[in-house]
Formats: C-alpha cells, sequence, structure tokens
C-alpha cells in the first residue's frame, strides 16, 4: 500500500514544487506509484482533465510520473483527486531519491512464490503417484498451507493493485488475474474439503511464479530502456557551494539555488545549474552538450551548462537559472516526454486495452455457462474459465508501443539527439521532404565579419551596440567585430523584429539593423540585399559575412537524397548568401524568406499530399517549426525555436537528421510487429483456452511470455541496424549522392 505521507502534500508544497511556464500555466511532476497499465493511465488523465484548472495530465508509465500543466492563478486539488481515484501520489523529487521499491517487491514475491511451487509440485508428485485417502489429503493440506505465503507475498502485489480498482469501482488488467488466482486457490480448497482426487495449490503457486518472472523481467527490461534518463539524472549535483554577499561560503542543495546566487566549482565538480563565469579559468567536458570528448577552454564571461564538469580549475559562477529550468532538466524533461506522446499507434492499443476489462470477463462468464450446458462439469468449466481470464491479458498489447517508444528515445539519445515528445517519431518516420533553414543550421552559425576594417568606426560601434541586444548570429558577429561602443553614446529603446532586424532610438533617430528592405524600405533598398546599418532611412554601413558549414552537412545532405526524400533550404539570407552554400550541397533554395514565406511554403507542400521536416533555429524559425509536420533544432538554437521543435540534437554534426529518420523508421517497423506479435497471441491463445486446451498454468506462462516477446522485440533496436553502422562506410565509397 503507499505510505500516508503519499497524500500529505500540502497546497504550499504543490505550489514550491510547481515550474512556471511563463505563458500563464505551471507544471509539476508527481510520483504515483500505483499506475501499472493503459487503464490506469486513462483514469488518471481522464480524472486530471476534468479540473477546471487543469490544462493538461500526462502519464508516463515507465516511470509512473504525472506531469499536470494547470493555470497558475488557481492550485487544482491534485492530490485530493488522485487519491479519490486510487492513486495517492507524492512529489517526484522525494520518489528520484529512493531505491527501486517495486522491484524489491517483486523479488520477494517471485523468491516466496518460486519456493512454495517447488515444494509444492514435489508433494504432488506423491498425489500423481497414487497416494490415496487421509495420505492424499494431509498432502493437500500441506500444500494449502505452503500456497498460503505464495499468495501473501506473491498474489498481494495483484491483491493490492486490483483491490484499489474495485475500492474505487473501476476495473483494470489486474483484477481478472486476481479473481483467476483466487478462484483457483478456492476451487483447490473445496477439493480437499470434499477428499477430491485433484487439487490445484500446485498450479496457484507456479501461476504466481510465472506471473512474477514475466513481470519482473518486464520491470528491469523497462529500467535497461531508461537507464539513458536515469544515468542523466544521476549526473545532477545534489548541492554546490555558495559564496554569500559577505564572502561566507555554505552549502546549498541544488533545489535552493536561484538566479544571481555565486557558486564555487572546484575542479572535478559538475555544474549544478545553468550559469556563466564571473573569475577564473578551466576546462570543460563538454560531451553531455556536444558529444566532444576533447575538453573545452572557458573563462570570464562563458556560459555553462547543468551537467557539464569541470576538468582542471576552480572557477567561480553567477547562476542564471533554476535547476528545474537548466539545461540538464531540459533533457531529463524531453527524454521522459518521449514516451508519453498519444500517437496513433499508442492511441490504437490504448483503446483495444480500454475495451478488455468488459469483454475478457463476458467472455469467461459465457466460456462458464457454454461448458456447463455442454458436460454440466462446473469443477471443468470454472477451471477453463479461470484460464480464460488470464491467458486474455492484454499486457503484450499495452507495451506494444511504450516500450518501443522507450528504447527508440534512449537510442536517439546516445546519438545525440533528444526526443520532446513521443509522437514525433511516428511522424517523423513519415517524412518524405526536408526543409533546412541557413544560418545556424546548415552552417554552424557564428558567421564572421569580413568587412570591418571598411566600414566607418563610429557606424560600426553603433551597429555593435544594437547587435549586442540580439542573438541573431549576425547581430553577435558584428558585435563581436565592434568591441566597445561608441563614447557618449546609448539607446533609449531597442525592439527587435523577428524576420527583420533590430531597432533602436536615440537623440530623436531611428536607427535599424538589419534586412536591407526592411532598414531603408522597399523603395530606397539597394539592388544587391544584404544586411545593412541605416538611421532614418539612409544606409550608414553594409556588412559581409562567412560561415562555415555544419560538419558532415554535405554527408547528411546525401544520406537524405539517398533515402529518398526531396531537400531544400529556406533561408531569410539574401541570394547571394545563399546561392553558394545551396551549390556545394546540391540542393535547391529559396531566397530572402520572411517567417510567414517559410510557413506558406510547408503549406504549399502539404497541400500536394507531402509531409515536411523542418530543421531550423532562430527567432524567425519558430512559426516554420510550428507548421512542419515534425521539426528539429540544434541544441545551439534560440530558446524559442527549440522550444518549438518536436526533437533536439546535441552535436554540431548534421548527420543527427538522417540517423533520426533511420530509427524512427525501425520504430515504427517495430510498434507494428508488436501490435502484429500481440493480436496473433490472442488470436491463437483464446480459441485454445475457450477450447479447454490450456490449463492456468500453461495460461499464465503464456500471458507472461507475449509480455517478454514484445519487450524484447523492442530492444533490439538498441544493437543497431547493419544499414546504420555501414553507412559511414557506404558514404566515404560513394560520395556523390542520387539526387532527391
Amino acid at each position: 500500500m503507499s505510505s500516508p505521507a503519499a497524500c500529505a502534500i500540502s497546497p504550499d508544497e504543490l505550489r514550491h514544487a510547481s515550474r512556471s511556464l511563463g505563458d500563464g500555466t505551471a507544471q509539476v511532476e508527481l510520483s504515483v506509484p500505483s499506475i501499472h497499465c493503459a487503464g490506469c493511465i486513462r483514469n488518471v488523465e481522464r480524472g486530471l482533465s476534468r479540473l477546471d484548472a487543469v490544462v493538461n495530465a500526462r502519464v508516463n508509465l515507465s516511470t509512473k510520473r504525472v506531469s499536470v500543466r494547470y493555470d497558475e492563478a488557481s492550485t487544482p486539488p491534485l492530490t485530493e483527486t488522485l487519491t479519490a481515484l486510487g492513486y495517492p501520489p507524492h512529489l517526484f523529487e522525494a520518489a528520484d531519491s529512493q531505491k527501486d521499491k517495486t522491484l524489491t517487491k517483486l523479488l520477494i514475491g517471485l523468491a516466496v512464490s518460486g519456493f512454495a511451487a517447488s515444494n509444492i509440485m514435489l508433494l504432488s508428485v506423491s498425489v500423481w503417484s497414487g497416494a490415496e485417502g487421509p495420505t492424499r489429503d494431509l498432502f493437500h493440506w500441506i500444500s494449502a498451507l505452503i500456497a498460503l505465503p505464495a499468495l501473501a507475498f506473491g498474489g498481494g502485489i495483484f491483491y493490492r493493485s486490483a483491490w484499489q480498482a474495485l475500492a474505487h469501482r473501476r476495473m483494470n488488467m489486474v483484477v481478472p488475474i486476481a479473481i483467476g488466482v483466487t478462484l483457483t486457490y478456492a476451487l483447490s480448497l473445496y477439493e480437499t474439503l470434499s477428499h477430491g482426487q485433484h487439487a490445484y495449490f500446485d498450479a496457484v503457486a507456479s501461476l504466481l511464479f510465472f506471473l512474477l518472472i514475466g513481470r519482473t523481467l518486464d520491470h528491469m527490461m523497462r529500467d535497461r530502456a531508461r537507464s539513458a534518463v536515469q544515468g542523466l539524472a544521476r549526473l545532477a549535483p545534489r548541492g554546490a557551494i555558495v559564496i554569500a554577499d559577505d564572502g561566507s561560503r555554505d552549502y546549498c542543495p541544488v533545489g535552493q539555488i536561484v538566479p544571481g546566487n555565486r557558486l564555487l566549482i572546484a575542479a572535478g565538480e559538475r555544474i549544478p545549474v545553468d550559469a556563466r563565469v564571473i573569475a577564473g579559468a578551466s576546462e570543460l567536458d563538454c560531451a553531455l552538450v556536444n558529444g566532444e570528448s576533447r575538453p573545452q577552454p572557458i573563462g570570464p564571461g562563458a556560459l555553462v551548462q547543468a551537467g557539464t564538469l569541470n576538468l582542471t580549475g576552480p572557477l567561480t559562477l553567477e547562476a542564471t537559472a533554476r535547476a528545474e529550468d537548466s539545461f540538464l532538466a531540459e533533457m531529463l524533461r524531453m527524454m521522459e516526454a518521449a514516451e508519453g506522446g498519444r500517437a496513433r499507434y499508442r492511441r490504437i492499443a490504448d483503446r483495444a486495452s480500454e475495451l478488455y476489462a468488459p469483454v475478457v470477463h463476458l467472455g469467461a462468464l459465457f466460456t462458464f455457462l457454454g461448458w456447463m450446458l455442454i458436460d454440466g462439469d462446473w469443477h471443468k468449466a470454472i477451471t477453463i474459465a479461470i484460464s480464460v481470464l488470464i491467458i486474455t491479458c492484454p499486457c503484450a498489447l499495452g507495451l506494444a508501443v511504450p516500450i518501443v517508444q522507450m528504447v527508440a528515445a534512449r537510442r536517439l539519445f546516445e546519438k545525440g539527439v533528444m526526443v520532446r515528445e513521443g509522437s514525433a517519431m511516428e511522424r517523423l518516420a513519415e517524412v518524405d521532404a526536408v526543409l533546412f533553414d541557413k544560418t545556424g543550421t546548415l552552417t554552424m552559425g557564428q558567421p564572421r565579419l569580413v568587412n570591418a576594417a571598411d566600414i566607418a568606426p563610429d557606424a560600426l560601434a553603433i551597429a555593435g551596440l544594437l547587435g549586442g541586444q540580439s542573438r541573431h548570429p549576425l547581430s553577435q558577429a558584428i558585435a563581436r567585430s565592434a568591441g566597445g561602443g561608441q563614447a557618449g553614446f546609448a539607446f533609449e529603446s531597442v525592439t527587435e523584429i523577428p524576420g527583420a532586424g533590430i531597432e533602436g532610438k536615440a537623440g530623436g533617430s531611428v536607427w535599424r539593423l538589419g534586412r536591407a528592405e526592411w532598414a531603408l524600405g522597399q523603395d530606397k533598398a539597394a539592388a544587391e540585399p544584404g544586411t545593412i546599418l541605416a538611421q532614418d532611412g539612409v544606409e550608414r554601413a553594409r556588412f559581409v559575412f562567412e560561415d562555415a558549414l555544419r560538419p558532415d552537412a554535405a554527408r547528411a545532405i546525401r544520406q537524405l537524397q539517398q533515402a529518398g526524400k526531396s531537400v531544400e533550404m529556406l533561408s531569410g539570407d539574401t541570394e547571394l548568401a545563399c546561392r553558394p552554400v545551396a551549390a556545394s550541397l546540391g540542393i535547391s533554395y529559396r531566397a530572402a524568406m520572411l517567417p510567414a514565406d517559410k510557413v506558406a511554403r510547408i503549406a504549399a507542400i502539404a497541400a500536394t499530399g507531402h509531409k515536411a521536416l523542418m530543421v531550423g533555429d532562430g527567432l524567425n524559425d519558430a512559426p516554420a517549426l510550428s507548421a512542419a509536420h515534425v521539426s528539429m533544432a540544434p541544441a545551439s538554437a534560440a530558446d524559442i525555436g527549440r522550444n518549438a521543435a518536436d526533437l533536439v540534437f546535441l552535436r554540431d554534426s548534421l548527420t543527427a537528421v538522417p540517423l533520426a529518420l533511420e530509427i524512427s523508421r525501425r520504430a515504427g517497423r517495430l510498434i507494428r510487429q508488436n501490435i502484429g506479435l500481440a493480436v496473433i497471441y490472442n488470436a491463437i491463445a483464446i480459441p485454445i483456452a475457450l477450447l479447454g486446451h490450456v490449463t492456468p498454468l500453461i495460461a499464465a506462462i503464456a500471458m507472461s511470455g507475449s509480455s517478454m516477446l514484445v519487450t524484447a522485440n523492442a530492444l533490439r533496436l538498441l544493437a543497431g541496424s547493419r544499414a546504420e553502422k555501414g553507412r559511414v562506410a557506404v558514404m566515404a565509397n560513394h560520395p556523390q549522392g542520387r539526387p532527391a
């Protein structure tokens, strides 16, 4: 049972554990250990969604986690609602620090039921060998006593869940198992009391033993599948040394670190939260962020991300985000969200599981009545009905989709790709067109100003002041080249216009840095557009940049083209800047596109029946990322662009895009295989059970075996594919890709 503390979450604790999303809503994560099947997911999500303040509720079956997004103005009664539904919650952070109690209970139940099954089998051998009368009855009574601990420790796992369901007037997949085990023991006890020749205590203990084998292996394989999430969580430090205003130093738990705190990080310690270096120089192991094993030198002013490892020297940092808003926490949320998506296959499996309880109980009832009509043997009829109850459990169908999503998310994470939503993988497998932004996507997004020497120093300084207010790569390049600002000059206000540029007002003049047609006006724009600094519509400077392609960009494009995908570049940059990039990659392109133009292009592709993947970064790509069938962004993207994307790749190499397509395609194939295996299992098992050819023991073995089969099939994805492993060699031998 859940401990009393599980229900003791006060409204203040709930608000403190919540994370503001900045749009008037907050999100809280709750641990609900009693969730274990598709029926539980449906009950929890429906129950919470009925609350007025709840915007969205999503259950992660693997981590038994409930993520609730609600109106920040009012705290809904989440704890009371979940407790009333029979799923008492507690705060997820507390659950993380506990050992795996579920596995411990499963192993104890497995050991007790295994011991009982082996000893009862020994006694049953004597009965099978011909023991009669009082001797047979004595062996049956001893078997009944030995079976009781198996019912208490092994069956208790099923009984607790079934009782919670029935006490709240609902059904789940465990209720038929609990009924089947109880009926088998009761039938055996009746046989013993009436001096019958056959009892099924060995079947009771063995039934529990095999059911628990299946559940324990399933639990362990789920742990293996989500080990990437667990390993990522272990990278989070428990706390750090905080330097107070008076210079004193105190250890502070990571949850209490707030933006503005000064942190002392010694060599060998991990960065607890996103921060900025204010003193010291060192090298960081940034493999978590960019996949590179080479240490990265850092010094004052550098931004560092949570989870990276300080290697060589002490650093003094200023926290820029709380732990729950830092890079590492975002990665964890994306990994865990990957399983929770309600993709088409997941919805099909959930609907099928939803029909399970009424169908299986009616099926068992009609089986009992049918066999009573056929030969009138109630003993045989109830035994067959029990077998039908057990063998028809749709555990395999319930596992078919989420287990593949978990494994695929882990596989992608190992390759440096984070999945924000489970359904994204299904949508990714359907795309036949790939659209790339240029700056920051096909290129590294770190352009260098090449004509700084030709620009008047005062114009360059003013452009640097404007550019320093923007995260756009071109603005940042101008700011880096300009160095310090112009003495005595400051802007009264600065506004960034997505897709156009940045505007500042000073001394009655309007300064614009951005697209020529915006900065100068369409009627004044030069024939050759570019990045312009203008004062009151008059050109003061024109900037020329160069930018390097991302590593493996050409190879990634060839892989996509060889896979039959059409590839196109959509850029807001000038024709002059786009033409050489597109020519070097062998793709078509559209230049000088506004955000609305990119959205319109995606809509035009969709209107022809094609499904597009949009890969982009930056503020101006967010509408296109949201409009595409599925989207990806680099980890270096602006926050709004990264949040709009379905997948985020952490490494510089652009081969993450074809790799994600390949893994998603394989995941879709495995999901279809798993659903097929579950359907075939039921199509074969149910008729055999109805005909009376299956004992309760065989039914338990078959049901557990089907669950293990779909889980093992999903784990094949971790081994990679021959095509994936050989792709690099193929690309090296065939440098010219086939045009799309």
